[in-house]
């Protein structure tokens, strides 16, 4: 399948206290899509029911895990919670209405 290619990187900026990592290393890597993340973004960004950062954070963090999640659909570890997570993303497409109104 041809994917989109990524390099995602994290870099810890600061303790629960507020204070700086001891010592702050990136983490780096690349991985692909089939979809393009970017423009799911920004529609994450749009919907208007998560504050913007909190928007970015989902939908990259939901797409990394379900492009996972697909490639490795028959390991025991997804079987449970597959039915779940298709239904989460049926409700999720649906829009902001369906999401707030089983809130």
């Amino acid at each position: 399948m041809k994917q989109h290619r990524y390099r995602v990187t994290i870099e810890h900026l600061a303790l629960p206290d507020g204070s700086p990592p001891l010592a702050p290393q990136p983490l780096s890597f690349q991985t692909g899509n089939h979809d393009d993340i970017l423009a799911i973004v920004a529609r994450m960004r749009l919907r208007g029911d998560l504050p913007e950062a909190d928007a970015t954070a989902f939908a990259v963090g939901l797409k990394l895990f379900s492009e996972v999640m697909l490639q490795h659909r028959e390991l025991p570890l997804f079987a449970g919670f597959a039915p779940h997570f298709k239904a989460f993303m049926q409700q999720l497409k649906r829009g902001p209405a369906a999401t707030q109104g089983n809130a």
